[in-house]
Order: structure tokens, then sequence, then C-alpha cells
């Protein structure tokens, strides 16, 4: 979503000087989630061309897919900065030592912790541009999960590995409590200068629980 488009899809929802900034933290949500899945086509022992293609889509495939559903132009084909940041971050994660991001195989340290900022802020901005476009609050709310989680679960369907949907880790849930909230405020009219920030700390904490504390929502237990 670019900052251009927003005071359309968004009327009165940011103030004018907000945008810029927008811009900015879309195109660093972007930037990580790309890494992550740079990082995993490098652990993986892959080509650069695999790394790239990695980074891009991971960093756009949430957003291409709700685009896709609510009838949206796709926001990085319109972009003349997303490609580039992506195909950048890849060349990072190519050249630079890999202790600078992975404690272990399973965990990246500071990363993990860019990626919860960005998954909270992408359910949260996914969901807003899906509201803008006239779709209803619960069917928002999904698109909103669906621009945070699917690039990821794209990455690892394509690495051959369970993907986030398939783990127990509470990650698709910090998405869905990030968009909820959002849609939920939305829809009792609350100050969106409340909301946007609520809602996307929230999913923020509740992922941030579950990488400290290692939480994680129970398996079916067969019923009996």
């Amino acid at each position: 979503m670019s900052a251009a488009a927003l005071p359309a899809i968004l009327p009165h929802a940011l103030p004018l000087a907000l945008p810029a900034i927008v811009n900015v933290v879309d195109l660093a949500g972007i930037a990580v989630f790309a890494l992550t899945g740079a990082l995993l086509a490098a652990r993986l022992r892959q080509t650069f061309v695999t790394c790239a293609f990695f980074a891009l889509v991971t960093g756009v495939g949430g957003g291409s897919v709700r685009d896709l559903l609510i009838g949206a132009p796709v926001f990085w084909v319109r972009d003349p900065w997303v490609a580039p940041v992506c195909l950048a971050t890849a060349l990072v994660a190519w050249f630079s030592p890999r202790r600078w991001w992975a404690v272990d195989d399973e965990t990246y340290g500071l990363l993990d912790w860019a990626d919860a900022l960005g998954l909270a802020a992408y359910a949260v901005l996914g969901t807003a541009k899906a509201l803008g476009y006239g779709v209803a609050p619960v069917p928002a709310m999904l698109m909103g999960v669906i621009t945070g989680c699917v690039g990821g679960i794209i990455r690892d369907v394509l690495a051959g590995r369970p993907s986030i949907l398939m783990r127990p880790e509470l990650y698709v849930t910090a998405a869905a409590l990030s968009a909820g909230l959002f849609a939920g405020g939305f829809a009792l009219g609350l100050p969106r200068g409340l909301v946007w920030p609520v809602a996307a700390l929230a999913g923020f904490a509740l992922r941030g629980a579950a990488i400290r504390w290692r939480l994680a929502l129970p398996a079916f237990g067969g019923g009996g």
C-alpha cells in the first residue's frame, strides 16, 4: 500500500504528515519480511536467485493476495520501491554473516522481534485497506490476517517445511488479534488515532509473549 493511496482509501483517518511516515514503515516491514525469506533460502544453501525469489515472495505475498481478493491494484506492481527493497534485502542476507541474524537454526533474535512488529502493523494496515475498499468488518479482519501471514506461508511451503499455519506457535493468532481489534474499533466508530496503535501493540505484545515464553495453542486431543 503506497502512502499516496492512503488518503483516498482512509479519508480523515490520518494526519496530513503521517502518510510519509506510513510509507517508510511500510517499506521497513516489507524489508523485514523479505529478510526472513532470504535468510531461509540462505540457510537451505540455495542460489542467490532462489534467495531473491524467497525475499520477494515473502515480502509481497500477503499484500498481493489481499489486493487480488478485494479488487485493488496489486500494491507492489505500481510502487517503484517495493521490488528493489526486496532485492536489496536479498543482497544483504546473501553477503552478511549469518551470525548477524541467527542465534540458531530456529531462533533469529532481533529479527524475530522485528518480524513480530511487522506482523502486527501489516495486520492493521491490511484490515484498514480492506475496509477502505468497502469490505465488511469480519472479511476485512481476515484480509488483515492474510496480509500479515500469507507471505510467510508461501515461503514455508516453497521451502518444504511446516508453515506457520501448521505450527502451534502464536503467530496467526497475533495477526488475528490486531486485525480483529482494528475492525471492531472501526465498526464501533472509535477514534482511529486510538484504534490504530492499540490494535498494533496488542498483536505485537501477544507475538512477543509467544517468542519470550514459547507460548502455543493447544493441539486437538482427539475428543475422547
